[in-house]
């Protein structure tokens, strides 16, 4: 991959307030063209990183690189980029078209230039024939829409989305996570959009790069990052998740056998390094959890028992409450659709996923 392929690289960057670190040597690379998102807890630093990109606070230590130039020291109106902020921030005096084509006008470019621009970027965002309107005659999505558009109009192949649709109701920000995602494939530009919203990040991102205290902890495709997380904190943050604690009784490179002290168990390892005696944790996705009367047989299934606590129907889904014999709690999620036998409070179950559906944690 050469340097015109990469958008972004950060380098060992680090950002401290006083005695707070904020961002600890966070090492990135993010390729042009791509949807890159920095999903994680409130607080973890994936705004402070978003920034430190752009340009709105500088570095303690380590380089911000955008297409092989290092902008560690530069402000942002000299770097690539634009960005999109979590509050809507439009002009409220000036109407749409002018609040889109409020940055071309500080660059002094030749009014037919700017008319045909912001039109394009307007019909771009679904904004067309709104463009002699006021922000307050705007819906939360169009306002959004506008501030959009007033950051791709000024043609930065790098765009910065600090929790963009974080002010929007839960249907709207579905749809217009759609929007973004069309957008971004139409433009073709590099998007980096900051999110703790983890359905809105599975639905746009190309790649997930999950942030928390202040590191990077684990980076890959969204189906990488649901369906075989490396790290604990990646399992139990993204989506519904069992984690069992326990001990490696035996591995042999590409499995290991973990005792949970009331089971033992059979897991992918993918771990060549992992010694018999190390503590691990084993997670397993509630959806591919499933109750059975006995122990199913056959080595295609892992099991443990388990006793029934309760159901709570949610809709599209079923969650049924199960605990172990450690007294912790286990969460089966499956579709509610049809009629199925009830379970009884303290009903002896046996909770079962097939054998390659676990995910096995040393850290």
């Amino acid at each position: 991959m050469t340097e015109q392929d990469i958008a972004v690289e950060t380098l060992a960057l680090t950002k401290r307030y006083g005695a707070v670190t904020a961002l600890d040597a966070v090492d990135v690379t993010i390729d042009s063209g791509q949807y890159f998102v920095l999903l994680g807890p409130s607080g973890g630093g994936k705004t402070t990183l978003l920034r430190l990109i752009g340009g709105f606070v500088r570095p303690t230590a380590g380089q911000v690189l955008l297409h092989g130039a290092d902008v560690s020291d530069l402000p942002p109106n000299l770097r690539p980029t634009a960005m999109v902020f979590q509050s809507y921030a439009l002009f409220p005096h000036m109407t749409v078209e002018r609040n889109v084509g409020y940055g071309l006008r500080l660059r002094k470019l030749p009014r037919a230039d700017i008319e045909r621009r912001v039109g394009d970027m307007l019909a771009l965002v679904g904004l067309d024939g709104l463009a002699g309107r006021m922000p307050h005659e705007l819906s939360g999505g169009q306002q959004q829409r506008v501030q959009l558009a007033r950051a791709l109009v000024l043609e930065a192949d790098i765009l910065l989305l600090d929790e963009p649709l974080a002010a929007l109701d839960a249907k709207l920000r579905k749809d217009m996570c759609l929007e973004l995602k069309r957008i971004q494939e139409q433009v073709g530009i590099t998007f980096i959009h900051v999110t703790h919203n983890q359905e809105e990040a599975m639905t746009v991102a190309d790649r997930i790069a999950l942030i928390a205290d202040g590191r990077l902890v684990e980076e890959g495709s969204p189906r990488e990052i649901y369906q075989r997380p490396r790290k604990r904190f990646t399992a139990d943050f993204v989506g519904e998740t069992n984690i069992f604690d326990g001990t490696v009784t035996a591995a042999d490179g590409d499995r290991a056998t973990v005792d949970l002290g009331f089971a033992g168990v059979d897991v992918p390892a993918d771990r060549p390094e992992l010694q018999t005696g190390a503590a691990v944790a084993v997670s397993v996705r509630s959806e591919l959890l499933a109750l059975f009367d006995a122990a199913p047989a056959g080595d295609d299934w892992q099991s443990m028992p388990a006793r029934y606590v309760k159901e709570i129907y949610l809709g599209l889904t079923t969650a049924h409450r199960l605990l172990l014999p450690n007294e912790t709690e286990v969460v089966v999620q499956d579709l509610s659709h049809g009629e199925r036998p009830a379970f009884a409070a303290g009903q002896p179950l046996y909770l079962g996923w097939r054998a390659g559906d676990a995910c096995l944690h040393t850290d």
